[in-house]
């Protein structure tokens, strides 16, 4: 396997960075030029896990405004709403489900983690099982 330029790879870091860092408007600009919402790093977590997990919604919502992928689960099995629900960012929470998250989806899920760390204000966002 080729090893990527180490421009490409700072490149690729500092995406990551503008999702963790809420850095909504630059990422916006790279998601109009065709950037995809659903870069993932080493880890597989795409750019909306990581911009869940540090709670910035704006992000999250340009994110998935450009066609990211809800349903993504990184390579522990989290997904972006399980992530919302750990930090207890309710309007993150509130976004992912208006776009159609599951909360049953991933392991831990949505609901799973606002069963084990104890959570009632997250779990009674989520919608009944089915």
């Amino acid at each position: 396997m080729a090893e990527l330029d180490p421009e490409v790879l700072d490149f690729a870091h500092r995406l990551f960075d503008l999702a963790r860092h809420g850095g909504t408007e630059e990422l916006a600009g790279y998601l109009d030029a065709g950037l995809s919402p659903d870069l993932t790093n080493d880890k597989g977590d795409t750019l909306l896990i990581l911009a869940a997990y540090h709670a910035h919604p704006a992000t999250v919502a340009a994110l998935l405004a450009h066609g990211a992928d809800h349903s993504r689960a990184n390579d522990r099995g989290q997904t972006a709403l399980a992530a919302a629900v750990f930090r207890r960012d309710e309007e993150t929470v509130r976004l992912l489900l208006a776009a159609g998250a599951d909360p049953d989806a991933g392991g831990p899920s949505a609901r799973q983690t606002a069963a084990f760390f104890e959570l009632p204000e997250m779990a009674a966002l989520l919608p009944a099982p089915r």
